[in-house]
Protein backbone atom coordinates (compact mmCIF):
# COMPACT_ATOMS: atom_id res chain seq x y z
CA UNK A 1 0.00 0.00 0.00
CA UNK A 2 3.02 2.27 0.00
CA UNK A 3 3.99 2.09 -3.68
CA UNK A 4 2.84 2.88 -7.20
CA UNK A 5 3.99 1.42 -10.51
CA UNK A 6 4.04 3.18 -13.86
CA UNK A 7 5.84 2.45 -17.12
CA UNK A 8 8.53 4.36 -18.98
CA UNK A 9 8.71 3.24 -22.62
CA UNK A 10 7.15 -0.08 -21.58
CA UNK A 11 9.52 -0.71 -18.65
CA UNK A 12 7.93 -0.91 -15.18
CA UNK A 13 9.04 1.66 -12.62
CA UNK A 14 7.98 1.19 -9.00
CA UNK A 15 8.04 4.14 -6.60
CA UNK A 16 7.63 3.66 -2.86
CA UNK A 17 6.50 6.27 -0.36
CA UNK A 18 10.10 6.47 0.86
CA UNK A 19 11.27 7.18 -2.71
CA UNK A 20 8.71 9.96 -3.04
CA UNK A 21 9.50 11.41 0.38
CA UNK A 22 13.23 11.44 -0.43
CA UNK A 23 12.56 13.21 -3.73
CA UNK A 24 10.37 15.72 -1.91
CA UNK A 25 12.76 16.34 0.95
CA UNK A 26 10.42 15.56 3.83
CA UNK A 27 8.77 18.87 4.73
CA UNK A 28 5.22 17.86 3.78
CA UNK A 29 4.89 14.09 4.30
CA UNK A 30 1.08 14.24 4.46
CA UNK A 31 0.98 15.87 1.04
CA UNK A 32 3.27 13.17 -0.34
CA UNK A 33 0.85 10.53 0.94
CA UNK A 34 -2.10 12.37 -0.63
CA UNK A 35 -0.37 12.48 -4.01
CA UNK A 36 0.47 8.78 -3.74
CA UNK A 37 -3.02 7.74 -2.62
CA UNK A 38 -4.72 9.83 -5.33
CA UNK A 39 -2.61 8.07 -7.98
CA UNK A 40 -3.25 4.66 -6.40
CA UNK A 41 -6.98 5.33 -6.45
CA UNK A 42 -7.11 6.69 -9.99
CA UNK A 43 -4.61 4.70 -12.07
CA UNK A 44 -6.41 1.32 -11.93
CA UNK A 45 -9.37 2.94 -13.71
CA UNK A 46 -7.14 3.47 -16.75
CA UNK A 47 -6.79 -0.29 -17.30
CA UNK A 48 -5.07 -3.38 -15.99
CA UNK A 49 -1.55 -2.31 -17.00
CA UNK A 50 0.33 0.49 -15.26
CA UNK A 51 0.06 3.69 -17.32
CA UNK A 52 2.93 5.19 -19.27
CA UNK A 53 4.13 7.93 -16.94
CA UNK A 54 4.79 10.54 -19.62
CA UNK A 55 1.25 10.26 -21.00
CA UNK A 56 -0.50 11.10 -17.73
CA UNK A 57 -1.99 14.57 -17.32
CA UNK A 58 -3.30 16.12 -14.14
CA UNK A 59 -5.50 19.04 -13.21
CA UNK A 60 -5.77 19.44 -9.45
CA UNK A 61 -6.83 21.89 -6.78
CA UNK A 62 -3.96 20.59 -4.60
CA UNK A 63 -1.12 23.13 -4.63
CA UNK A 64 1.00 21.79 -1.77
CA UNK A 65 4.62 20.88 -2.41
CA UNK A 66 4.33 17.33 -1.03
CA UNK A 67 1.57 16.32 -3.43
CA UNK A 68 3.20 18.15 -6.33
CA UNK A 69 6.52 16.40 -5.74
CA UNK A 70 4.91 12.95 -5.42
CA UNK A 71 3.14 13.47 -8.75
CA UNK A 72 6.28 14.85 -10.39
CA UNK A 73 8.48 11.98 -9.23
CA UNK A 74 6.07 9.38 -10.62
CA UNK A 75 4.78 11.08 -13.79
CA UNK A 76 7.22 13.92 -14.63
CA UNK A 77 4.02 15.90 -15.36
CA UNK A 78 5.35 19.18 -13.96
CA UNK A 79 8.58 19.02 -15.95
CA UNK A 80 6.74 18.09 -19.14
CA UNK A 81 3.96 20.70 -18.72
CA UNK A 82 1.16 18.18 -18.07
CA UNK A 83 0.31 19.37 -14.53
CA UNK A 84 -2.12 22.22 -13.91
CA UNK A 85 -3.03 23.52 -10.48
CA UNK A 86 -6.46 25.18 -10.45
CA UNK A 87 -7.47 26.08 -6.90
CA UNK A 88 -10.93 27.09 -8.11
CA UNK A 89 -11.83 23.41 -8.69
CA UNK A 90 -11.99 22.70 -4.96
CA UNK A 91 -13.50 24.60 -2.09
CA UNK A 92 -11.84 26.90 0.45
CA UNK A 93 -10.98 24.00 2.70
CA UNK A 94 -11.88 20.36 3.19
CA UNK A 95 -13.74 20.97 6.47
CA UNK A 96 -16.08 23.86 5.62
CA UNK A 97 -16.10 23.65 1.81
CA UNK A 98 -15.30 20.09 0.67
CA UNK A 99 -13.35 18.79 -1.11
CA UNK A 100 -11.08 21.78 -0.57
CA UNK A 101 -7.81 21.17 -2.41
CA UNK A 102 -8.18 17.38 -2.31
CA UNK A 103 -9.42 16.98 -5.88
CA UNK A 104 -7.30 15.32 -8.59
CA UNK A 105 -8.29 14.86 -12.26
CA UNK A 106 -5.96 12.52 -14.09
CA UNK A 107 -6.03 11.99 -17.84
CA UNK A 108 -4.55 9.10 -19.80
CA UNK A 109 -5.07 8.19 -23.45
CA UNK A 110 -8.42 9.97 -23.72
CA UNK A 111 -9.82 8.72 -20.41
CA UNK A 112 -10.24 10.99 -17.38
CA UNK A 113 -10.49 9.88 -13.78
CA UNK A 114 -11.28 12.10 -10.82
CA UNK A 115 -10.21 11.23 -7.28
CA UNK A 116 -12.03 13.08 -4.47
CA UNK A 117 -11.13 12.77 -0.83
CA UNK A 118 -13.57 10.94 1.37
CA UNK A 119 -14.71 12.74 4.54
CA UNK A 120 -12.80 12.44 7.79
CA UNK A 121 -9.22 12.02 6.60
CA UNK A 122 -8.04 15.59 7.11
CA UNK A 123 -8.36 16.85 10.66
CA UNK A 124 -9.88 20.23 11.44
CA UNK A 125 -6.93 21.25 13.65
CA UNK A 126 -4.55 20.63 10.72
CA UNK A 127 -6.61 22.87 8.42
CA UNK A 128 -7.05 25.58 11.06
CA UNK A 129 -3.35 25.74 11.96
CA UNK A 130 -2.29 25.56 8.31
CA UNK A 131 -4.43 28.58 7.46
CA UNK A 132 -3.35 30.64 10.46
CA UNK A 133 -0.98 33.39 9.29
CA UNK A 134 0.47 34.32 12.68
CA UNK A 135 1.21 30.95 14.29
CA UNK A 136 3.17 30.89 17.50
CA UNK A 137 6.25 28.70 17.74
CA UNK A 138 4.22 26.11 19.64
CA UNK A 139 1.48 26.14 16.97
CA UNK A 140 4.06 25.77 14.21
CA UNK A 141 5.58 22.80 16.02
CA UNK A 142 2.12 21.28 16.49
CA UNK A 143 1.31 21.77 12.79
CA UNK A 144 4.55 20.04 11.80
CA UNK A 145 3.57 17.13 14.05
CA UNK A 146 0.14 16.97 12.45
CA UNK A 147 1.75 16.70 8.99
CA UNK A 148 3.65 13.61 10.11
CA UNK A 149 0.63 12.23 11.97
CA UNK A 150 -1.46 12.48 8.80
CA UNK A 151 1.18 10.64 6.78
CA UNK A 152 1.52 7.90 9.41
CA UNK A 153 -2.26 7.51 9.69
CA UNK A 154 -3.08 7.47 5.96
CA UNK A 155 -0.16 5.56 4.45
CA UNK A 156 -1.25 2.09 5.66
CA UNK A 157 -4.84 2.57 4.42
CA UNK A 158 -6.03 1.39 1.01
CA UNK A 159 -6.26 4.30 -1.42
CA UNK A 160 -9.96 3.56 -2.02
CA UNK A 161 -10.61 4.22 1.66
CA UNK A 162 -9.14 7.74 1.35
CA UNK A 163 -10.10 8.74 -2.19
CA UNK A 164 -13.25 7.99 -4.21
CA UNK A 165 -12.25 7.62 -7.86
CA UNK A 166 -14.64 7.86 -10.77
CA UNK A 167 -14.33 7.92 -14.52
CA UNK A 168 -15.42 11.26 -15.95
CA UNK A 169 -17.53 11.44 -19.14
Amino acid sequence: MDSITVREAGKSLKFTFDDLLRYHGGGFPGGVVHGLKAMQAAFPLFGSEPPERREITLVTAFSGPGGRDAIEAVTRALTDGRLTVDRSLGGRDVITDPPGPYLWRFGYRGRFVEALIRPGHVREEFVRLGAKPDRTEAETKRHEGLKREMADRLLPLPASEIYAPRVLD
